[in-house]
């Protein structure tokens, strides 16, 4: 594996690990239907903001939501709302593991 190939799947890894946590994978489901301010999102998951700022730096960081600061309060969004493709694999994953094969 040349080092361009290699870098490309770093790249790819480092998304799929800001997606490896349940709380990113919410917020993600979340934004999917309307922009959210941080405050909103610690109310909906339930954790302190400090917390869920770190979620949502993950998840910017390795490019999936953009933020916009308005008075006070930064507005989250998905960047690329095609990440919601890869939660239908995923369920069809755990689907398949249930039924012994893949339904895709």
């Amino acid at each position: 594996m040349n080092a361009d190939v290699r870098a490309r799947y770093e790249q790819r890894a480092a998304v799929l690990k800001s997606l490896a946590h349940a709380t990113r994978l919410f917020i993600i489901d979340e934004l999917s239907k309307e922009e959210h301010c941080v405050a909103e999102l610690t109310e909906m998951v339930g954790a302190d903001m400090s917390t869920v700022s770190k979620h949502l730096s993950v998840l910017k960081g390795a490019g999936l939501v953009r933020d916009e600061k308005r008075g006070a309060q930064v507005y989250y969004r998905l960047r690329v709302p095609c990440v919601l493709n890869f939660f239908g694999c995923v369920e069809d994953v755990i689907k398949a593991d249930g039924e012994g094969g893949c339904s895709c």
